[in-house]
């Protein structure tokens, strides 16, 4: 029987505080809390998450009858390098999941977007084709991340390179989890059908990515930013062009970025594999 078996039958829990020091807590999220932590034998700098019990287990309850595999499990079987690296994941001495993965030591596509930084222009294409890459790895790994957004890509400092993070929202992608209902994510970057609870499909993945997309592009939405109910407008109120914000993007990379903002799934790129190639030529976000 491996670590993670016995992790997981209850006869090997981990305590966090003899095992690890605690440095910093760099993210407090949703569901979780995340540090900078030094593994006490290793010395070895890595990044720990630590799912809260309670939010965890008000997740998993939406899933019932269902076996769902828990985040750390997903993470690990998820091996590419534009995806974080997960090391290892079990439980604690306080019931709780965790999930011990590399330390990236860089800004999020989120910050960069909105301190409008001086390293995107001339950087955004080659970001946005390793977002579609680490995407495209979690759908041919079976699954449908659930929560892609700037927030969820990490940058490197130099910003020539980034690794998508966070697989606590992601399901597999087969019909019992796709069912409609489940309304999960982040507002902004919802995909109608999600927001309308309607069956779903690893299109909403790819809609995400295209309002991700929009953003990196136009530093705004494309729709009026909000929480909530907001999120009614994706699909019901024609988004923003984005050549109001980016009048010299090149065309080809302007309709792949709106064809992911298609209300109707079907009309969307059928994977990012898709979206790859409708840019592959495109040598500049900016066309000249």
């Amino acid at each position: 029987m491996g670590l993670l078996d016995k992790l997981f039958k209850g006869s090997t829990k981990v305590n966090i505080r003899s095992r690890f020091e605690l440095l910093r807590e760099a993210i407090s999220g949703t569901m979780s809390s995340f540090y900078m932590a030094r593994d006490r034998t290793t010395k070895e700098i890595v990044g720990l998450k630590i799912l809260d019990r309670e939010k965890t287990a008000a997740l998993e309850s939406r899933f019932v009858g269902l076996t769902k595999p828990r985040e750390g499990e997903i993470a690990m079987s998820l091996v590419h390098p534009r995806i974080v690296r997960t090391i290892e994941h079990g439980m604690t001495t306080d019931n709780e999941q965790f999930v011990l993965m590399e330390f990236l030591d860089g800004p999020g596509l989120n910050s960069l977007i909105v301190g409008r930084s001086e390293l995107l222009p001339g950087r955004r294409l080659t970001i946005l084709r390793q977002a579609a890459e680490a995407i495209s790895a979690v759908h041919r790994a079976g699954y449908i991340h659930r929560d892609i957004c700037p927030r969820n890509f990490v940058c490197e400092k130099d910003c020539a390179s980034l690794k998508l993070i966070d697989f606590g929202l992601t399901v597999p992608a087969t019909a019992p989890f796709m069912q409609a209902g489940n309304r999960t994510g982040t507002a902004n970057y919802m995909a109608p059908e999600v927001v309308r609870r309607k069956p779903t499909s690893q299109k909403l993945d790819v809609f995400a990515f295209g309002v991700t997309a929009y953003e990196l592009c136009a530093f705004d939405l494309p729709w009026p930013r909000g929480a909530g109910l907001a999120a009614m407008a994706h699909g019901s109120q024609e988004p923003t062009d984005i050549r109001k914000y980016c009048p010299n993007i090149d065309p080809r990379l302007e309709r792949a970025i709106m064809a992911c903002l298609e209300p109707n799934p079907d009309r969307r790129p059928a994977s990012m594999e898709e979206f790859l190639k409708i840019i592959k030529d495109v040598k500049h976000e900016n066309a000249g």
